[in-house]
């Protein structure tokens, strides 16, 4: 049995551009694909904190170092510029793995560039107002 699994996450990116008229996914800056272990072509979720849309595309490798977020093609009718989001990335893994799986959780600043990595899902973001859920509960 397979079992789906978070594998990473960029919490908190700031969209920079949308273009409803291209054919669709999202441009993320290599270094969040990197620090995030995303590849060109990869399943993603969107999760617009925003406006509470949520959508699932493939990722196309942006321009290092741009800090680019962009929402392209039909999507850009769901997530602006300036949109605070989460892009989610799960694996399939048997399990075992998943019982040992850690996953990538990747902070960012208001300009898209890491400012932290960790592997707690839950792990509020360093130097901002958002705070770990009462129900939570910290990872060893």
């Amino acid at each position: 049995m397979l079992r789906t699994m978070f594998k990473s996450k960029i919490h908190r990116a700031t969209v920079t551009e949308a273009d409803l008229h291209y054919v669709g996914s999202v441009t993320v800056d290599a270094d969040l694909m990197e620090a995030a272990d995303l590849l060109p072509g990869e399943l993603v979720h969107i999760v617009d904190i925003d406006n509470g849309s949520r959508l699932e595309t493939y990722v196309i490798e942006g321009r290092r170092g741009s800090g680019v977020i962009g929402i392209n093609g039909a999507a850009a009718h769901l997530v602006k510029p300036g949109d605070l989001v989460i892009l989610i990335s799960y694996a399939q893994v048997d399990d075992a793995e998943a019982r040992s799986l850690r996953p990538t959780v990747v902070h960012v600043d208001e300009r898209n560039r890491v400012v932290a990595l960790g592997s707690d899902p839950s792990e509020p973001v360093p130097g901002s107002d958002t705070r770990r859920g009462p129900l939570s509960t910290a990872r060893a």
